[in-house]
């Protein structure tokens, strides 16, 4: 085998879509390529073992924040142990501040940014002209996204089963925040429409039912994007799940009428709010309209089926734990179907450099690079936000305790400040943050309600009956258990929804007024 293509995954049901394109782009020697995708857990001598199998005389390498650490353990037995293979790194995570990287220095050479042009041209020198380039980093221009082939028939079918498929309709983004590598791309450059869907049709009749587009702001254009949802829209029938990215502040009257024919469980938006605090954004230069943000998500909320998924970032520059609890209960008053938590990382390239004096800026020194202290938010204060962000996906974005998170940030002034006293408690009660059962944490949720709270056994247990039991068809745990029959329980889960919905109807109208306040 002349090149084998190369990644390590954070998880089986992800794909290499970078190796994919260099395998579309290859020409004449996509034949004599493979593609293997491992995850972190693999041990590198095993992936060695198989690689000298193989005998690649060149070894494309996909190099990400996620798994660079394990990649400079590899690059190194492979420059020991098979010595002739040309070994050849790329990927956001070397394309920048490339000349300091330790694992660069293992390797023959780096290609910087998109590298479907430049692998082809490295590889066409070496196994084609035996005229090794001299130079160890290869920088070339933007290929011209026209000249792409599409690698979308390399999606094997094991594949279109058990893997996220990501497409993508175009590439770059007009926009300049600080903490992004996208902010580094000079314009938005779109595939011919027509072929990226016959592309997709092919990918449907051969069974891709899911998608996950990787478009970084997929509603700039609305024209393309309302062709993209049509053309969607016309084969729901067979039971599609897309996924995309969306601009907050962008949602015209046409392109609302049309999301709200998708089905439920459909489509899933992922809107990158960032920071609700003005003056951060600012700072970072991420221009956004919160008003109309706060409306689109009322729209996505009330009026459609959309499964919405909001990002916050915790450790920006110049922001407190006071202001990010602000923009915090801003965003959940919106009801967004999920809120992540992410931690800001130092992402090679990026410019958020610039304000590491100013504000203070102390990042970890391995990956993934995250924030550890700022001017305005101490390493205490980020170590408990760490923690909140984990157990808010424990218990609000996993959807197991969907009733319990209700009734405790019911009528919350705060929500942010009610779920961080819990989180407080979830953080004393157990010595860390994951693998911890459902059961355990149920019983958590009960002991915080009953003992810290002191709630009302009575009205205490509806919610997480609910959630663990009822509605799962699980066995009662024994510190919910009541002496009455479960006639009564049905009767107490009956009452519970009742007035679930007595909250949402008579809280509608505030709620909306509360948005815009």
């Amino acid at each position: 085998m002349n090149i084998v293509l190369l990644t390590l995954n954070a998880t089986y049901q992800h794909t290499a879509f970078g190796l994919r394109y260099l395998q579309a782009n290859l020409k004449e020697y996509q034949n004599h390529s493979t593609i293997l995708e491992y995850t972190l857990q693999k041990d590198p001598r095993e992936i060695v073992e198989q690689l000298k199998t193989l005998n690649p005389r060149i070894l494309g390498l996909g190099v990400y924040i996620w798994n660079t650490q394990a990649m400079l353990t590899l690059v190194k037995l492979i420059r020991q142990l098979m010595p002739e293979t040309f070994v050849v790194l790329g990927g956001p995570e070397v394309s920048f501040e490339t000349e300091t990287q330790e694992i660069c220095k293992y390797a023959h050479y780096t290609i910087c940014g998109e590298g479907e042009v430049e692998f082809y041209k490295l590889c066409h020198q070496i196994l084609n002209l035996n005229e090794p380039p001299l130079k160890s980093i290869l920088r070339g221009p933007l290929p011209e996204i026209s000249e792409l082939k599409l690698p979308y028939s390399l999606y094997s079918d094991e594949d279109l089963r058990h893997r996220y498929i990501y497409v993508e309709a175009s590439r770059g983004c007009p926009f300049k925040c600080e903490y992004c590598l996208s902010s580094l791309d000079t314009k938005v450059r779109a595939f011919d429409l027509d072929l990226f869907l016959n592309e997709i049709h092919l990918l449907l009749d051969r069974g891709a039912r899911s998608f996950k587009f990787i478009d970084r702001t997929f509603n700039l254009n609305i024209q393309f994007c309302i062709k993209i949802l049509n053309f969607f829209l016309s084969k729901i029938h067979l039971g599609l799940f897309l996924h995309f990215e969306m601009v907050p502040d962008r949602l015209p009257e046409e392109l609302k009428s049309l999301i709200q024919q998708f089905p439920k469980g459909s489509l899933q938006f992922e809107i990158g709010i960032q920071t609700w605090n003005p003056q951060v954004a600012q700072l970072i230069s991420r221009k956004c309209d919160f008003e109309k943000a706060k409306e689109n998500f009322y729209f996505l909320s009330t009026q459609t089926q959309v499964h919405s998924h909001a990002d916050l970032i915790v450790g920006l520059p110049g922001e407190t734990l006071d202001s990010f609890a602000q923009g915090f209960n801003q965003l959940y008053r919106c009801q967004p179907d999920e809120i992540q938590l992410g931690l800001l990382k130092r992402l090679k390239g990026t410019p958020i450099i610039r304000h590491d004096h100013e504000w203070a800026m102390l990042y970890q020194v391995a990956p993934p690079f995250t924030i550890l202290q700022t001017k305005t938010m101490s390493f205490e204060e980020i170590q408990k936000m760490t923690r909140f962000s984990r157990y808010w996906d424990l218990f609000a974005n996993s959807g197991n305790f969907k009733n319990y998170i209700s009734a405790l940030l019911k009528d919350s002034e705060s929500p942010f400040l009610t779920f961080w006293n819990f989180s407080e408690y979830l953080s004393r009660r157990h010595s860390q943050s994951f693998a911890i059962s459902l059961l355990n944490l149920t019983e958590s949720a009960w002991n915080y309600m009953t003992q810290e709270l002191h709630w009302n056994k009575e009205f205490a247990r509806p919610p997480l009956l609910l959630d663990y039991s009822i509605e799962r068809k699980r066995d009662v745990p024994h510190f919910l258990r009541e002496d009455s029959s479960n006639s009564s329980i049905s009767s107490k889960k009956e009452a519970f929804k009742k007035n679930e919905n007595h909250t949402k109807t008579s809280n509608a109208t505030p709620r909306r007024q509360q948005k815009h306040q």
